[in-house]
Order: structure tokens, then C-alpha cells, then sequence
């Protein structure tokens, strides 16, 4: 997280020219206007310095937690808020001016299986100290009081509401609105989309103090450019509902049913309000330019050995990245087979990175496809983004997990290369590209059955290797159709091994904090933050159960409404309509025994409780008709674990949590 007032901004490279302008603001700090600027931001929730949480809200993981999130009869009728410590000063009494303001934030809500969910999540401005009024669980989002709805007692509040439940004052069960002091929306919309399948929503609110408009877009498009456009909008005077200070934040709450609502990133910056300075005598002047001297003097002094030590800071800084990069060839040198590339190779390999040699792109970096002359080989390059927090960590797990292991169905780690910067990994290259393309392209065919059933006993052997078969356990932790690559042949290929982690076979919990793609991670997983096998054998389900439907694991459908894969699939094979489920573009041509088997496997392995889930060993067993169809219930358990508290917090800072594609 980093954070200025009024845009004073230290640059390194000028140190000092700064400690000269500050002096000279210290000298005549008298006789300028109050600057009331903030900016902030929050790329995730690994550190929760100057935030507030208040009442079930909890950080764990790298994210906020605004409610409980167990499925159970304790996860109803709770709420909680996530807000700025400090004041926000919107507008100024002295001159009338009001700030304008823009907030960009990223956010995810989703029900827990087996449960309808509700109700949603707020952004608000407040008056400074605002707490959550009691009854206020539900429809109210933790705003106002519910008993208070018709009256005039309700807090001055202005929110955007992302709201999942139709209350009585609602329009329907997924929509958008901006609320002025109450919970009948001042103006609302209705998304066509569903709002709480999981998928990741990229959130602007700006406000114009010239045209007094408040704005809200609200995107769950891939990488997303903001460019002023708007999905609603409504003109009030802040100046007229709020006070001049007020507390910013986000505010959720459920009511009978559970449903998880998280808050991912968040960045706010608003503009300066110029108060007018108050007239001071002579003799006041000359005892403020006293004081300035006199402070002033001081800070030079202060400010030269912070200096002294800034460069020397800097100076080791530089030595000890060196050393890392020195340390790290060490390190992945002990091992055999993949080798180090220059930076040079890769650039040439690659066309110097061009969009036309670009394969793909996801949340860690973009991948392209190369040719090494030298060796006669295609190869395909992935290039670690820069902006990724976690991006040496996630090169550092791939490059030593990857390059020990040995398998057919594991994509073969070519190279790798950490130079002027960037980290790059270089990969065999898979011809027929990643599963999901071929399940969710534009392919009027799609798969053949023999192919699919093919590709998931491969994907099991794959994981089998990975929990049971190595020296060590590995947990993947980002299992998922678009991480399965296809060789020529379209043999499985499990690649992307940056969030996988080593343990101990006889361990079975380990607290990694949570990464990886809602719609593919178990519902134990979302709420402790604690990997495991049982976890990764979840995402195998899930992918399972993607391969024999043909449908995304979380995919708006007319026809089914608002239900995650597991849940339709689970509701089918209850009402005894189990092969209704199979992709259409089957046309019924495949084996119904094998498809019986896929599809039961899954639900066993996607089974929302850990307790009841096979081991990949076993799921193997029965898909390789070896052992019996796993009995199971006709409608979908609900899982039974406990969620974290407000001091919970994972030993590891988040790596990655976007939505399923």
C-alpha cells in the first residue's frame, strides 16, 4: 500500500532539490492554503495498515472479508465494514468548494454451494465515526437500520449498492444502484449478468464537483481500461448530504442465506480543497519566520544524514540484488536438464516480444512463441509481468518445483533467464494449445469423447505424480482447464507450477494463503487460506465435470439462472437426468459408461465437504474402471468448516485470485 497527501512527492533522484522545497515550506508554511488531498491504494490486502475492520470483516489471504463466510447456520445475519482510518475531507465550509474524487476497486462475490446467497456489497461515504446500525443485517447491507426504512432517522450515508437479493424496495435480484440516505436506490439499472458466480468485477466510482454527477462502471471484462465511461449515474450535491469530513469504505452484509463477499484491491485519490489563509499580524509573521528558521534548520540537518544513509541503503540494495541473481543461478543450476538463456536469446527467439509472436496472457504475464535457431526447436516463452508483487517468487517456486519433476503429463520446463529485470521461463511447446480453448472456443465440434475422457485420466495421472508419486508432495493450487496444455497428439500437459508448494506427504493442511481461480478453489480453501491435496482434487472436479458438460464452471445460462457447474450438475443427477448434462456437441456419440464415471468422479471429487472427497488415487481407480462408481447423495452436501476470524492471517501474502475463464 503507498499513500500521499496533496501530490508532495519525494523523487530520489533530486534529494536535494526536495529538502529544499521542504525547507521552504516550512519557512512559510504560515501563509499557504490548507491542502486536503488523499491518495491511496491497496493492490491487495497483504498489509492492512490505516484500515478499519469492523464487526465479521476479516483480512486473510491478501483479501478483505466483509461477512462470515461458513456454510452453516452461523454464516446468516452478519455484516461487517472495511474503511479508510483516515478522514476524507470532501468539502470546504470556508469557500463552499467540494472535492472531486475517483475510486477504483476490485471485488468478488460468490454463494457458497448448496445455497441461493445474499445480499451484496456497498461502497459509501459517511459521516466521520459512522458504525453499523443494529438490524441492519441483510437487504440493508449494514447501512441503515431495516426497522428504519420509512422513517426520516436514517444516517446521512451516499453509497453504490451491488446488490444479489430482491428485497421489497429492490428491482430485481442483480443490480446496480447509487442510494442517497436510503435504501430505496435513487437510480438503479439491472445486470444482465450474475453478479455472484464468482467472476471477478472491476469497480469506478468518480465524482464530478462541477456537474455534481456521481458515476459508477462497473466491468467484469478481462483487463479492463477505464476511460470515463459510465453504467449509471446520478446527480446530487455531496455537499448537501454529507458533512465537510467523512469516512470512505465498503459495507456488506447477508441475511438468512450465506454468500462470501470479498474486496480484493482498492485505490481512491481525490483532488485538492484550498481553504483561504486567515490574515496574520506583523508580529506574527516574524514568529512564524523564526520557527520556520529555526525548524528548518533542523530538518536540513536531519535530512543530510537520511540522505547519507539513503544512498548507502541504496548502494546495498543494488549489491545484494546482484548477489540474488548470482545466488539464484546457483541454485538452479544443481539441477539437470533446463538451462539458463541469455536475455538476448530470448529477445531474438520471441521477435523482441512481438504481439504477433503474443499465445496467450493471464494474471502473471503474457506467454509467446519462439524459435531457438541453435537447437531447431519451437518454444514457448512466458514473461513474468512486472507489476506482479509476487512475480521473483512465483519464478523462484516454477523454476525449482518444475525443473525436478518427470512426467508425461507435466509440460517440460525448457529454460529459464532473469536479466535486466524481467524473469522469463521457457517452456516445450504445446501445439494444440490449452483445454479451455478447445471446450469453450468458437469450435462447433469441440473434442471427441475419446479424446476428452483421454485428457482427464491424464490430468489425474498428472496429479497422482504430483501428491503421491514424488519424493515430495506437491500442491498445484491453480488446477484449471486453461493451465491443461495439449501436445500434438492431445496427451495432457499440466503446466504453470507458480503457485504450487511443496509438503511433506504425511502433512495434510498447509496455510499458503489464497491464490488461485474462483469457480476452480474448494469452499474450505476460500475460507481458511489452507491448501491441500483434498483442495487440488476439488479443482480436478471441477475440470472434470467442465470436460464431459462443455460448460465453464461459472457461466451465465438463461435457462439454469443464477448456479454454479457443480451445483447444475449435482441438481441433474438427483433428479436422475445425469447424462442430460453431456456437451451437445457430443451428439450423444460417446461411451455412456464412461461419461457416467466422469461426470460421478467429479461430483465426488467437487464434493463440497473435504472430508468426503476421494484421493486423486482413487478417482484414478474408478475412471480406470479398477474400482466400483463412488455412491453419493441426491442433493448437494453443504460444507462443514470453520471460517477465520478477524485476527486470522495467512504466513504467505497473496499471489493470485482472478475470475474463472
Amino acid at each position: 500500500m503507498s499513500a500521499k497527501v496533496s501530490g508532495f512527492i519525494y523523487d530520489p533522484r533530486q534529494p536535494f532539490l526536495y529538502f529544499g522545497e521542504f525547507f521552504f515550506l516550512i519557512l512559510f508554511a504560515h501563509q499557504l492554503p490548507t491542502l486536503h488531498a488523499i491518495s491511496f491504494k491497496y493492490p491487495d490486502f497483504t498489509n492492512t495498515q490505516n484500515l478499519t475492520l469492523i464487526s465479521d470483516a476479516s483480512s486473510f489471504g491478501g483479501v478483505i472479508s466483509l461477512t462470515r463466510n461458513r456454510a452453516d447456520a452461523k454464516s446468516g445475519n452478519s455484516s461487517g465494514r472495511a474503511v479508510y482510518s483516515e478522514e476524507i475531507h470532501l468539502w470546504d465550509r470556508s469557500n463552499g468548494k467540494v472535492a472531486n474524487f475517483t475510486t477504483h476497486f476490485t471485488f468478488n462475490i460468490s454463494t457458497l454451494p448448496g445455497l441461493y446467497g445474499g445480499d451484496g456489497i456497498a461502497f459509501f461515504l459517511a459521516p466521520n465515526g459512522s458504525h453499523i446500525p443494529e438490524n441492519s443485517e441483510g437487504g440493508c447491507l449494514a447501512l441503515i437500520s431495516c426497522y428504519d426504512l420509512n422513517t426520516t432517522k436514517n444516517p446521512n450515508m451516499v453509497a453504490v449498492e451491488f446488490d444479489t437479493f430482491k428485497n421489497n424496495w429492490d428491482p430485481d435480484s442483480s443490480h446496480l444502484g447509487i442510494n442517497v440516505n436510503s435504501m430505496v436506490s435513487a437510480t438503479n439499472i439491472t445486470r444482465s449478468t450474475n453478479m455472484k458466480n464468482g467472476s471477478l468485477a472491476n469497480a469506478w466510482v468518480t465524482y464530478n464537483s462541477q456537474t455534481r454527477n456521481l458515476s459508477v462502471f462497473l466491468t467484469y471484462a478481462d483487463n479492463p481500461v477505464f476511460s470515463g465511461n459510465s453504467s449509471l449515474s446520478y446527480r446530487v450535491d455531496l455537499s448537501k448530504v454529507l458533512p465537510e469530513w467523512v469516512t470512505v469504505g465498503f459495507s456488506s452484509s447477508t441475511g438468512a442465506q450465506s454468500e462470501v463477499h470479498y474486496i480484493l484491491s482498492w485505490e481512491f485519490n481525490s483532488t485538492e480543497i484550498s481553504s483561504n489563509p486567515n490574515p496574520d499580524s506583523g508580529s506574527g509573521t516574524k514568529v512564524g519566520l523564526i520557527v520556520g528558521c529555526i525548524v528548518g534548520g533542523l530538518f536540513l540537518v536531519v535530512g543530510s544524514i537520511a540522505l547519507l544513509l539513503f544512498y548507502r541503503r541504496r548502494h546495498e540494495r543494488e549489491r545484494d540484488y546482484s548477489s540474488s541473481d548470482d545466488s539464484m543461478d546457483q541454485e538452479f543450476e544443481k539441477g539437470t536438464g533446463p538451462r539458463r538463456f541469455s536475455y538476448g536469446e530470448l529477445v531474438q527467439a520471441t521477435n523482441n516480444f512481438s504481439e504477433e509472436s503474443k499465445l496467450g496472457e493471464g494474471g502473471f504475464g503474457a506467454v509467446y512463441g519462439g524459435y531457438l535457431s541453435d537447437a531447431n526447436q519451437r518454444v514457448a516463452v512466458k514473461r513474468v509481468s512486472k507489476g506482479s508483487k509476487q512475480a521473483k517468487k512465483e519464478y523462484i517456486s516454477e523454476v525449482k518445483i518444475i525443473s525436478r519433476l518427470r512426467h508425461r503429463n507435466l509440460v517440460q520446463l525448457v529454460g529459464w533467464c532473469h536479466e535486466k529485470g524481467e524473469f522469463l521461463l521457457v517452456y516445450e511447446f504445446m501445439p494444440k494449445g490449452s483445454l479451455d480453448s478447445h471446450l469453450f472456443g468458437i469450435d462447433e465440434t469441440g473434442l471427441s469423447w475419446a479424446l476428452r475422457y483421454k485428457i482427464a485420466t491424464g490430468l489425474a495421472s498428472a496429479l497422482l505424480y504430483l501428491h503421491d508419486e514424488w519424493e515430495q508432495c506437491v500442491v498445484h493450487r491453480d488446477i484449471k482447464s486453461s493451465n491443461v496444455m495439449l501436445d500434438s497428439g492431445f496427451n495432457t500437459k499440466l503446466g504453470d507450477f507458480g503457485l504450487a508448494r511443496l509438503m511433506d506427504h504425511e502433512l495434510g493442511l498447509k496455510t499458503t494463503g489464497l491464490a488461485g481461480t474462483f469457480g476452480y478453489m474448494a469452499p474450505e480453501y476460500i475460507a481458511t487460506g489452507k491448501a491441500s491435496k483434498a483442495s487440488d482434487v476439488y479443482s480436478f472436479g471441477v475440470v472434470a465435470l467442465e470436460i464431459a458438460c462443455g460448460r465453464r464452471t461459472m457461466e451465465a445460462r438463461n435457462e439454469e439462472g443464477q448456479i454454479s457447474l457443480v451445483a447444475w450438475v449435482w441438481r441433474c443427477y438427483g433428479s436422475g437426468r445425469l447424462l442430460d448434462v453431456a456437451d451437445g456437441r457430443l451428439n450423444m456419440d460417446f461411451d455412456v459408461a464412461q461419461m457416467e464415471s466422469l461426470l460421478l468422479v467429479g461430483l465426488w471429487c467437487a464434493h463440497p465437504d473435504h472430508k468426503f472427497r476421494p484421493s486423486i488415487s482413487q478417482a484414478l481407480q474408478v475412471l480406470n474402471f479398477e474400482a466400483p462408481l463412488p455412491s453419493l447423495p441426491p442433493q448437494m452436501p453443504v460444507p462443514r468448516y470453520d471460517g477465520p476470524t478477524s485476527s486470522t492471517s495467512s504466513s504467505e501474502p497473496l499471489l493470485s485470485v482472478i475470475e474463472a475463464r
